[in-house]
């Protein structure tokens, strides 16, 4: 099996369904800790849940590039993506927790288009961040 794995069109395979199979499973866990429907709000033209939903699917993503960029094996790949996805996770939670004025949910549900970008904002940004901080090899 490793020496298949050895083939690069094999490894670019492997760590792209890895990556694609943990953004859908990472989304899913979004969807349950947010108090509105991301897919419906979006189908509905609700470009401040589309553009927090953005920023999520772009954070993981990069958070991803950057564990497969540092790591020797898928495995090792996965668990750098999903401790990543848990601090982007907890990154969500402390955005909501210094906004004491406004709720982020219902803001994002209300299509508060200001709240939405600052949302994908955050999400980029520290997932630069996090990807940084992933030890290399």
């Amino acid at each position: 099996m490793e020496k298949l794995f050895e083939i690069e069109f094999v490894q670019t395979a492997a760590y792209y369904s890895v990556s694609v199979l943990a953004l859908l499973v990472f989304l899913a866990i979004f969807e349950t800790v947010t108090k509105y429907r991301n897919w419906e709000e979006i189908k509905k033209g609700n470009m401040a849940v589309a553009l927090a939903t953005g920023g999520k699917i772009f954070g993981v993503a990069n958070i991803f590039r950057h564990s497969i960029e540092h790591a020797d094996r898928l495995l090792t790949m996965l668990g750098w993506g999903v401790v990543g996805f848990s601090l982007l996770l907890l990154s969500y939670f402390i955005f909501e927790f210094l906004t004491p004025s406004f709720k982020v949910d219902e803001e994002l549900a209300r299509d508060n288009r200001a709240v939405g970008f600052i949302s994908l904002v955050i999400s980029v940004g520290l997932s630069y961040v996090i990807g940084a901080s992933i030890i290399a090899r």
